[in-house]
């Protein structure tokens, strides 16, 4: 199989040991076992509960306590729709692979994480992109969706909210997706790893496998849960893909590990608290960020209304990536360069980390245009 390179990857396995400030981080700040016990009401003791856990390879398909744990984040779910699999890149892997046949017809709506129309173009499809527009607020124009499924069209592919931009599609444009979707039988995958991080309300985001009967959703543990680190996603799917996912998944992952499934666990049972803490971080550092904007003449964006990362336009006479690299060097502040979103132009900036750390990086940006581009 023959596969482009993963740009956004790379560029992070590049810089992101190498940084002082990381911006390019597009998780809420992560906790550690210790405040992930306390956010949930427990302590150390608890940690008991692991010495006599035998370390075999566990349910298959993710523990009965977890899959009702991932059920309740939906409003029409059941354990037998939900698959447990190594974070939300292996859950998007495992659909794409499942679902998606040489020839077959793709639409895929970018900027968005590059898996949604890599792999399905290695394995030979007809990918079709509708390219979101800064005019439209990062918004998907339902006109060319439209235009782009025709009948024989097989998946749709989004992320919601959206990678990189933030934008949020809410229900009444996700049931139109929906009804262009089953005008031509098509599935609808969309990747909803930043759920949970809308900038109002409860935060939480309608989802496409609660609203459509052949949609399909994904997430995990990484951004708006703050759990990178236990490399746990999740597949929310109607029966007859799920029971063709299994197929594929015995092929590379038999199980999640036991301990992955035993903290992701006790995550979910006390999703209420880390969502507000996610919230307070999001919604705080989102401000902190917009306060900036309104001072740097040579930054303009349209602002997120969910997620952790926003596009900065910039006005520099570089590159965004030889911005980046130079600032990176300069400076120590780390950002995304478009060109891996094929956004020239401008830079996607992780805005959920520490909030001390996302201030003393737009103070170092700063001094880094007014000292270059004055």
């Amino acid at each position: 199989m023959e596969i482009e390179p993963f740009g956004v990857e790379i560029w992070m396995n590049e810089w992101e040991n190498h940084c002082a400030f990381n911006l390019a981080e597009t998780c809420v700040e992560s906790i550690t076992i210790d405040e992930l016990l306390r956010l949930a009401g427990r302590n150390t003791d608890d940690l008991s509960d692991l010495l006599p856990m035998k370390m075999t390879y566990g349910a298959i398909e993710g523990s009965t306590r977890l899959r009702s744990a991932i059920a309740a984040l939906y409003s029409d779910q059941t354990v037998e729709n939900i698959t447990v699999t190594h974070g939300t890149i292996a859950a998007n892997m495992l659909i794409h692979k499942t679902l998606v046949g040489r020839g077959d017809r793709v639409v895929s709506i970018v900027p968005t994480y590059q898996q949604h129309y890599a792999i399905p173009s290695s394995i030979g499809a007809d990918v079709h992109k509708l390219v979101l527009e800064e005019a439209n607020a990062f918004l998907p124009d339902m006109d060319d969706l439209r235009r782009l499924v025709v009948p024989g069209t097989k998946l749709i592919t989004l992320t919601n909210p959206n990678n990189p931009t933030g934008a949020l599609i809410e229900r009444a444009m996700l049931e139109e997706i929906a009804k262009i979707a089953r005008s031509v039988g098509a599935y609808v995958l969309c990747d909803e790893v930043y759920r949970g991080t809308n900038q109002t309300g409860s935060g939480m985001t309608e989802a496409m496998a609660d609203i459509y009967e052949k949609g399909i959703s994904t997430a995990g543990m990484s951004k708006a849960y703050s759990l990178a680190g236990l490399r746990l996603g999740w597949i929310v799917a109607p029966p007859e893909v799920t029971a063709q996912v299994l197929v594929h998944r015995d092929y590379d992952t038999i199980s999640v590990g036991m301990i992955n499934d035993h903290f992701a666990s006790i995550a979910l049972e006390a999703k209420d608290k880390l969502l507000a803490r996610s919230q307070r971080i999001t919604r705080g550092n989102l401000a902190l960020l917009e306060a900036w904007i309104e001072t740097e003449p040579r930054v303009s964006w349209i602002k997120p209304h969910s997620g952790t990362t926003a596009m900065l336009k910039l006005d520099v006479p570089v590159t965004a990536r030889a911005f980046c690299v130079g600032l990176l060097e300069e400076t120590g502040v780390m950002l995304t360069p478009g060109d891996v979103f094929d956004m020239e132009g401008y830079v996607r900036i992780g805005y959920a980390n520490n909030p001390e750390i996302l201030k003393a990086g737009l103070e170092k940006m700063s001094g880094y245009l007014a000292d270059q581009y004055a």
